[in-house]
């Protein structure tokens, strides 16, 4: 799986204008599955997310992980299925999608990933599988990663 981690100040997601997902402090991530991934890669994509020590410790160095925060920041995670994470223009202009998972794979390996966050954090909102979502946010830093597992 792969995904593409921004730390943000808040994020929100939107379907047919109502808000389906936010949170304020914390993790935006969007996340997509390939044709060759796996129950497992999807376990430990949740892990590896969840254990980012991304966030600045009190040296200003990015030391600190989603659960070292204050516990006031309350900080969160907003997933997002996004196959367009495995779209490769290298040969053209217009991105061959051919290495992302059909919608049924991607569907069940997203759920999985979606519940593994939930298992490791308590607050974990997301967006509509398949869906056309307007995506917010306000990065922080910027920091912004790309994880493939």
């Amino acid at each position: 799986m792969r995904a593409v981690v921004q730390r943000v100040s808040r994020a929100s997601v939107c379907v047919d204008d109502s808000v389906v997902g936010s949170c304020g402090v914390g993790l935006l991530v969007l996340a997509a599955a390939g044709k060759a991934d796996t129950v497992e890669n999807a376990k430990k994509l949740a892990d590896k997310v969840v254990g980012l020590r991304i966030f600045n410790d009190a040296e200003g160095r990015m030391n600190l992980a989603l659960k070292d925060l204050p516990a006031d920041a309350k900080p969160g995670i907003l997933a997002i299925s996004n196959f367009t994470l495995y779209g490769d223009a290298m040969k053209s202009r217009r991105p061959s999608f051919m290495g992302a998972a059909g919608f049924e794979q991607g569907e069940a390996l997203f759920s999985v990933f979606l519940e593994g966050l939930k298992r490791l954090w308590p607050r974990v909102e997301s967006g509509e599988f398949g869906g056309d979502m307007k995506v917010e946010l306000l990065n922080d830093g910027p920091v912004t990663l790309i994880i493939d597992c």
